[in-house]
C-alpha cells in the first residue's frame, strides 16, 4: 500500500496540502555517513518553483530528520524524516470538492474510500514524491558504499518529437542538469523546450519518455520468478504519478527482431572475466542482473490538468463544467527525472541487500579448467 521494498523498506505519508509529508526508511545498514547537502541537491532537482517549465508553487523541500541517525551516521534503526509544507493553497481547489477532474484520481479515490483529500489530489498528488526522492537519495549513498554504482536518467522524448541522441554509456548527471528540460542532447533539448512552451501557451500539457541507466551494478541481483529485477523496476516506475509505460532493454523494439538478431553474446573480458558483446537485454536476463548496464525507459502521459473548459460530472452524477486554476506543470518530465533515479536506486539497493543476505557475497562464476 504505502510501503515499498523488502530488505530496504520505504513508507511514505502525507497529503499534497497537508502540514507535512514524510518518509520512514527501515532496513538501512548501520554506519553509513550520509551527505545531507547531496540529499538536498536531489530534492532541489524535484521541487517546484525552480524554472519556468515547472509549477510555480514555492516549497523549500528541506527534510527534518527525526530518528535513525547519530552524528550523521545511520544507526540501522528506522530513519524518519518530514518535509513541512510551506506554500499550500487549498482554497484554489474549493470548487473541486464535489467535481471529478478528467483523468485525475478523484473518482477513483471516492470509489475506493468513500471520501478523499480533495485539495491538490491528496495522496495522488505528485507532491508525495518528495518522500521518495529523500529515500532514494539515501539509497544512492548506500549503493556508493557497496560498489561504484551510478544511476542517471534523462528526458529522451517529448510528445511526438524524435528521441534524443544520448549514449547511455557516457551520459552524466552534470550533462543532464545542464539542460533546462534535463536532456543532454542540446539540439533535442531546444526542440523539447519549444514543444513544452507551445503546449503551455495553448493552456495544454504534453507527455513523453524518460530513459535511465544504472552503471556498475554487479551480476547476481534479482530473483528468477516473481521478484525479477526488471519486474520490480517496472512496479517501481509505474507507481510514479503519470507513468503509463515501462520498457527494459530493447523493450517493444525487440519484438520486431528475430532471436538471432536480439541475442546478447557472451565474450571474454580482461576486467570482468565475462561480458556481453551487446546489451539488448538491458543488463537483466532471467530476472537477474548480468553485470552490464541496466537500461530502462518510462513513458509519462500529459499532465491531466489543462487550462480549458472540460465537461465532467460531480459526485452526484450531475453534469458540470470545470476550468482549472492553480499551479501546475505543463510537462512532468523535467521533474520526473529525479523520481525515476530515486525509484531505480531503491530497487537496486533492496535487491542488493537481499542478495547479500542470501548468499553473503558474490557467488563465483563457474569456469572450465584445463
Amino acid at each position: 500500500m504505502n510501503t515499498f521494498g523488502r530488505a530496504f523498506r520505504v513508507t511514505t505519508f502525507g497529503e499534497s496540502h497537508g502540514p507535512a509529508l514524510g518518509v520512514v526508511i527501515d532496513g538501512c545498514p548501520p554506519g553509513i555517513l550520509l551527505d545531507f547537502p547531496e540529499i538536498q541537491a536531489d530534492l532541489d532537482r524535484r521541487r517546484p518553483g525552480t524554472s519556468k517549465w515547472v509549477s510555480a508553487r514555492k516549497e523549500a523541500d528541506r527534510v527534518e530528520w527525526l530518528s535513525g541517525l547519530l552524528d550523521g551516521r545511520t544507526l540501522g534503526t528506522p530513519i524518519a524524516g518530514i518535509v513541512r509544507t510551506e506554500d499550500a493553497d487549498p482554497a484554489a481547489y474549493d470548487d473541486l470538492k464535489d467535481a471529478y477532474r478528467p483523468s485525475h484520481a478523484d473518482f477513483a479515490f471516492d470509489a475506493k474510500y468513500g471520501l478523499r483529500a480533495w485539495a491538490g489530489g491528496g495522496r495522488a498528488s505528485a507532491r508525495e514524491t518528495v518522500s521518495r526522492v529523500a529515500a532514494g537519495a539515501v539509497a544512492r549513498q548506500v549503493l556508493a558504499t557497496l560498489g561504484p554504482v551510478e544511476v542517471v536518467a534523462w528526458v529522451d522524448r517529448v510528445g511526438d518529437l524524435a528521441s534524443a541522441n544520448v549514449d547511455p554509456a557516457r551520459v552524466t548527471a552534470a550533462g543532464v542538469d545542464g539542460s533546462p528540460v534535463r536532456c543532454p542532447d542540446l539540439a533535442a533539448s531546444a526542440a523539447f523546450e519549444a514543444r513544452i512552451a507551445a503546449a503551455r501557451k495553448a493552456g495544454d500539457t504534453v507527455g513523453g519518455v524518460i530513459r535511465a541507466v544504472a552503471r556498475g551494478v554487479p551480476a547476481g541481483l534479482g530473483e528468477p520468478v516473481f521478484d525479477k529485477l526488471d519486474a520490480d523496476l517496472a512496479k517501481a516506475m509505474i507507481s510514479l504519478p503519470a507513468a503509463k509505460g515501462f520498457e527494459s532493454g530493447s523493450g517493444y523494439a525487440g519484438a520486431r527482431l528475430t532471436g538471432t538478431q536480439h541475442n546478447d553474446a557472451y565474450v571474454p573480458d580482461e576486467t570482468a572475466g565475462i561480458a556481453l558483446a551487446t546489451n539488448r537485454s538491458g543488463g537483466i536476463q532471467g530476472g537477474i542482473s548480468v553485470g552490464a548496464p541496466i537500461e530502462i525507459s518510462v513513458a509519462f502521459k500529459p499532465v491531466a490538468t489543462v487550462f480549458h473548459d472540460q465537461e465532467t460530472v460531480d459526485s452526484h452524477g450531475r453534469p458540470t463544467v470545470l476550468r482549472m486554476r492553480g499551479r501546475h506543470d505543463p510537462c512532468v518530465l523535467p521533474r520526473a527525472v529525479p523520481l525515476v533515479e530515486a525509484m531505480m536506486c531503491l530497487v537496486l539497493l533492496d535487491h542488493w541487500l537481499r542478495w547479500r543476505g542470501q548468499v553473503g557475497r558474490p557467488p563465483p562464476i563457474p569456469r572450465e579448467t584445463t
